[in-house]
């Protein structure tokens, strides 16, 4: 079989990381069309193959219930108002054959990686610091244009836990007020660096408007995953572990290692 040339070639190398597949699977024939301009049909019934799967989903992620819904305000006489702390998670409690692909610190450099986003039309969702929305930054804007989901990671990407209220808020107000002016968004869910919180954090985070303090439940390094893929996973694409592989091919190792296990990526937002 002949190789494939040009976009989709650099596509099919991100995915099966060989020279020339012997045969093409679903996520490489769809992101083969993307990059031609070529924007393929679903029939009714056949969106499971249309995500690389071999089966239909137990419902569509498009439309799930929301099971983490925003904390009501719970005003206080004489008090501003005060809200429910958010939970912490690392997975959302769902049947259906999904995880969620995120990434901190807003570490990607990778070009390619937005016309990966692009031609697979793929769900992510991006954790970013200050100087991820500093201006220059554009790769974000296009990121956010495809339908990326973007989060809030603080201001300076210092670890939380331990410090003041009044710190703490700052970190996470301070960024939602950047990523509105730089964005455009104000950003519902929020990582805290490190994974480190405490319970002011969560108080300064619900002041804040964050609805999920979203953690991982295993994360891609050079040795692998961390743990197996199961459904309703969120997935941290760790930047500071990358080991020089470019962000596009450790992506597609979680897409190979979620297809291995029947399993597709959802967009985090639309479960909570």
């Amino acid at each position: 079989m002949r190789c494939l040339r040009g976009p989709a070639a650099i596509l099919a190398l991100a995915l099966l990381l060989t020279g020339c597949a012997q045969s093409v699977d679903p996520i490489e024939r769809l992101g083969k069309k993307a990059a031609e301009g070529v924007h393929p049909h679903v029939a009714p019934g056949r969106e499971h193959r249309h995500r690389g799967l071999a089966r239909p989903l137990t419902r569509p992620p498009a439309h799930p219930a929301r099971p983490f819904p925003r904390p009501p305000a719970r005003p206080l006489a004489g008090h501003p108002a005060v809200t429910a702390p958010p939970p912490v998670i690392d997975r959302v409690p769902t049947r259906d054959p999904v995880v969620f692909l995120t990434y901190g610190d807003g570490a990607e450099r990778d070009p390619r990686f937005v016309d990966m986003v692009r031609a697979l039309r793929l769900p992510v969702t991006l954790f970013l610091t200050r100087s991820a929305a500093a201006p220059g930054h554009r790769r974000f804007a296009r990121l956010r244009a495809l339908g990326a989901g973007i989060g809030n990671h603080t201001l300076g990407h210092r670890a939380p836990a331990g410090l003041p209220y009044a710190g703490q808020r700052a970190e996470i107000c301070g960024q939602q007020d950047r990523l509105r002016a730089r964005l455009g968004v104000r950003p519902r869910l929020f990582r805290p660096p490190h994974g480190s919180y405490d319970p002011t954090t969560l108080r300064a985070a619900a002041d804040c408007g964050i609805s999920a303090v979203v953690l991982w439940r295993t994360a891609l390094t050079p040795a692998g995953l961390t743990r197996g893929l199961a459904p309703g996973d969120i997935v941290l694409v760790d930047p500071d572990a990358s080991g020089g592989v470019p962000l596009r091919e450790r992506t597609a190792r979680v897409l190979r290692a979620a297809r291995e296990r029947g399993l597709t990526v959802a967009r985090l937002e639309d479960y909570l």
